[in-house]
């Protein structure tokens, strides 16, 4: 996890507060837990957008996300020695349940939590945003996330690299949403909806086929971020 800023976005300030982030954030935790409880048992065996990671292994992580604190992560990382794959494992495996239902019951008692490595809301709010798409666009499930949430977490994304290489992965880019005001960069166009630019932004690939325009074509020669 790292912390770059960007110069660009000083004038882009999240329009949530703290505690309406982590609204947020429970809220789209719920909207998540209600699609799994209808996932048969095949489909927990998925294949997720977050690499070789399947449904099952990426609500584990959500669960490692919203339970592991700030001196608990760094014990954890610092045990991995700084390895961010080692230590997202590892933690996933802690959390991960012996069934699909063992592993959404624990995810079910953390909906409501406010646990995290780090005061940055606006990533964890991304953490949820991004994973339950990495579960979703799979399979095939039409649930979005709230409009305004995801334009929380695409401004947080184009000021700086964090859980992913987000501001490193537009650079030179200009991203414009055709759904909402969110906008960033100057360069080479890439429109399309929020999710979808919020979605590249995180390295999904699958969603390179929603957004148009010149930029694109240099997104795709970037590659997938490292999905964590």
């Amino acid at each position: 996890m790292f912390l770059i800023p960007s110069p660009e976005v000083q004038l882009v300030a999240a329009a949530m507060s703290r505690q309406a982030l982590w609204r947020a954030v429970h809220a789209e935790r719920a909207a998540l837990a209600g699609d799994l409880a209808e996932l048969t048992e095949a489909q927990w065996t998925q294949q997720s957008l977050c690499g070789s990671w399947t449904v099952h292994d990426v609500v584990a992580h959500l669960t490692a996300a919203a339970r592991v604190g700030r001196l608990r992560w760094l014990t954890s990382v610092v045990g991995a020695r700084f390895d961010a794959n080692l230590h997202n494992q590892r933690r996933l495996t802690e959390h991960r349940g012996t069934t699909p239902a063992e592993t959404l019951e624990r995810f079910r008692h953390v909906v409501s939590s406010t646990t995290a490595a780090s005061g940055h809301t606006a990533a964890w709010l991304g953490e949820v945003v991004v994973h339950a798409q990495d579960i979703r666009r799979p399979l095939g499930l039409s649930t979005a996330p709230d409009r305004d949430a995801v334009s929380e977490v695409a401004r947080f994304y184009a000021q700086r690299d964090f859980t992913v290489p987000s501001r490193s992965t537009i650079d030179g880019l200009r991203l414009e949403a055709t759904d909402s005001f969110f906008a960033t960069g100057s360069g080479p166009m890439v429109r399309g909806s929020t999710l979808a630019l919020t979605m590249a932004m995180a390295g999904r690939s699958a969603y390179h086929d929603d957004l148009s325009g010149p930029g694109v074509a240099t997104l795709g020669t970037r590659g997938e971020a490292a999905a964590t």
